[in-house]
């Protein structure tokens, strides 16, 4: 009985530790390989992260959203966020549903992503705490000292070309 025990401890540590980490590798018509994070989707009616800001300039919210960009950065503690690049400088942040998946850290390029967009005010402490994920010196981490509005998304899927 006690084997038993501790063999279901060892396989519920097992999938514990995986961190909810799927990807699927999909072979496309044109030979192009395609890495999905998350939910695997078609990409329809793609819109950039140009077009969503302005979009969502006099909206709170938008849903089965799907948006392309270049990705900036990744939170290099564990990928559970990246940012996409907008042409103005400014990036939009991109948080993962239910913590259900990751991307690699060291991803880069395009992705198209589907979820929703919506607005909030993130407060300085969760601002730092990015920053710290980002890899921020102290001095830069130190000068955030206000709460900030801004675009966010979340990602059910993420897909890779």
């Amino acid at each position: 009985m006690l084997r038993y025990l501790l063999l279901g401890c060892f396989a519920i540590s097992l999938i514990a530790c995986t961190g909810g980490q799927k990807a699927t590798i999909t072979e496309v018509a044109n030979g192009n390989t395609i890495t999905y994070y998350g939910e695997t989707f078609n990409p329809n009616d793609v819109m950039s992260v140009d077009d969503l800001f302005e979009k969502m300039s006099d909206k709170e919210g938008m849903e089965n959203v799907q948006v392309e960009g270049k990705v900036v950065s990744v939170c290099q503690v564990k990928g559970c966020w990246m940012r996409l690049a907008a042409t103005d400088g400014e990036e939009l942040m991109v948080k993962f549903k239910d913590y259900g998946f990751f991307m690699p850290l060291d991803l880069t390029g395009k992705v198209t992503m589907t979820g929703k967009a919506y607005k909030q005010v993130t407060p300085v402490d969760e601002l730092r705490h990015y920053a710290e994920d980002a890899g921020k010196s102290a001095a830069e981490i130190a000068e955030i000292t206000e709460p900030l509005e801004e675009l966010l998304f979340e990602a059910t899927g993420v897909a890779k070309l």
